[in-house]
């Protein structure tokens, strides 16, 4: 009896924020990347009393972000983040941005003050609820202690969709120490809708009729093994694939079907489609230019084309991919190609030495994080009969994901490698990932593609006729005077660094730094 009392007591004395952490901990999320301050000391408690999440701080909400994006776009599941009031959650935008962009679950649990405090102008109020809802899939405030687990159970069946993407859940601090209320039911989640077979039927016969189609495709068939190789029985019975430009998760790799990439470039795009009739869309939507420009086109499809849908986001790709090769009659699929073998490169260091040397060392089942811009392309090309890999891409634009990507996806997979690939001028968005990695022990191999500038800026400036850029525009498109020492700035966080400026010295520090088990950060000097 006494032992059923205390029981009692200890249950009364749960607060709000442990019945948000342990409702989201039942319904599976394992890691919080947390950027915590005053309002959320009551989460901090909570999730110290909470054995199934794991705890990792970061010092900038920025890389809280990107890493819980990273977590999820390898583990299928949301993280939760810990976020300090509004100006905390601006401080993580850029990459919920490129996370709403990936269709990856996260939960964002930012504190705010007190529901009575709300009202008096303190210094870090703000109207949260209006800078969360843009990259939001919903909007919860847990307005009292007793609704805290009913709002978590309902964030994390938001955050799934489908189609997936992140959600905001504001806490008050009253509502963190305030006594919790009862439990919230498991909630179940809904699956993919099925597509209906007479579109199936619509799109095959459109396939009849065209001459030349193609197919664009995204979301989880890109690294869903069966989808896969039903792309390579699509592309044999005489429809073109492609993916995306920047998808969350592509699967490739020696042994895969590896579908082209719409070009990045609208002229380069258009001239590659050219003479396209049939565009099917399977899990994505009609195709745009990342930006506009004088003269060029803003949508990716030729004159002439006619587009029509295979499947919507919330539906499932892989099985419409398959009920269409068998309405078709697709042939069985070709052999896949196998790894090819590359000798190690040698002479002045460029992006396609680096390309080859990754190529030649890259272990099985690596995870490769890219917010290399202008370097990273001949990195993608290398390393399509590569060992099989996951490639995560930068799906928002919004650069400085590479490095808290790498963290998140090194957390949801602690048996693969992670390999970040950043330029210098995207990795000093969010290089505080680098503490993270030496402090969580994550043995994340980081490559950075010094140049010296946003090289991708240069380009850009003549791309959108704004001319030839003098000394001011050139000055603010370079990062010299000083030149950034990204050894100095890794060893400052704790992580082994190098810098190599031939090819030989970076193939044989790449090789060394895949074998370790601590994190090492590669400079190439270009």
């Amino acid at each position: 009896m006494k032992q059923r009392q205390v029981m009692g007591e200890e249950a009364q004395q749960r607060t709000g924020a442990d019945q948000l952490v342990a409702t989201l901990a039942e319904h599976g999320v394992s890691a919080c990347f947390a950027n915590p301050g005053t309002s959320e000391m009551h989460l901090v408690q909570a999730l110290d009393r909470e054995p199934r999440i794991r705890s990792v701080l970061c010092l900038f909400e920025g890389v809280a972000t990107g890493a819980a994006d990273g977590f999820a776009r390898m583990a299928g599941k949301p993280a939760m983040t810990l976020l300090h009031l509004g100006p905390g959650y601006a401080n993580g935008a850029a990459n919920i941005h490129n996370a709403r962009r990936a269709y990856a679950p996260m939960v964002n649990v930012v504190g705010d003050h007190a529901t009575y405090h709300r009202t008096l102008d303190a210094p870090l109020a703000s109207d949260i609820e209006t800078l969360v809802k843009p990259n939001s899939r919903w909007v919860g405030v847990v307005e009292q202690a007793s609704e805290a687990g009913e709002k978590a159970a309902k964030a994390f069946i938001e955050t799934m969709g489908p189609p997936a993407g992140p959600v905001s859940l504001i806490l008050p601090a009253d509502s963190a120490w305030n006594p919790a209320g009862p439990d919230a039911p498991r909630v179940t989640l809904p699956g993919l809708s099925l597509v209906d077979p007479t579109q199936i039927e619509a799109v095959a016969d459109a396939i009849a009729l065209a001459q030349k189609p193609v197919i664009l495709v995204n979301g989880p068939a890109l690294y869903d093994e069966a989808a896969l190789t039903t792309m390579s029985r699509l592309k044999a019975a005489g429809v073109r694939v492609l993916c995306d430009t920047f998808v969350g998760r592509l699967a490739r790799g020696a042994g895969r079907f590896g579908p082209d990439r719409m070009a990045y470039f609208a002229e380069m795009a258009m001239e590659d489609l050219a003479g396209v009739d049939l565009m099917i869309l399977a899990g994505t939507g009609v195709p745009c230019a990342f930006f506009a420009y004088p003269g060029k086109p803003s949508i990716l499809v030729p004159e002439g084309c006619t587009t029509i849908e295979l499947s919507a986001r919330s539906e499932d790709t892989a099985e419409a991919l398959a009920a269409l090769a068998d309405a078709l009659d697709a042939p069985d699929a070709p052999p896949a190609p196998t790894r090819t073998q590359h000798p190690m490169p040698t002479g002045k260091i460029t992006p396609y030495t680096c390309a080859t040397s990754l190529a030649r060392h890259m272990p099985d089942q690596a995870i490769i994080s890219d917010d290399a811009v202008t370097a990273g392309l001949p990195h993608f090309m290398a390393t399509q009969t590569a060992a099989p890999h996951d490639w995560l891409f930068l799906t928002g634009g919004a650069i400085g994901q590479g490095l808290p990507l790498a963290v998140g996806a090194a957390v949801a997979a602690p048996d693969r490698k992670v390999i970040a690939l950043t330029g210098d001028g995207a990795g000093m968005y969010t290089l505080q990932a680098l503490w993270t990695m030496a402090r969580e022990r994550l043995p994340i191999v980081t490559v950075v593609f010094a140049n010296r500038s946003y090289r991708i800026l240069n380009i850009e400036m003549g791309r959108t006729g704004a001319g030839q850029p003098g000394p001011a525009a050139s000055s603010m498109l370079s990062l010299d005077k000083p030149a950034l020492d990204w050894v100095k700035l890794a060893e400052g966080q704790g992580v082994e660094a190098v810098s190599c400026d031939t090819a030989e010295a970076f193939d044989t520090a790449l090789a060394r730094a895949i074998a370790a088990d601590v994190p090492v950060l590669i400079e190439a000097v270009m």
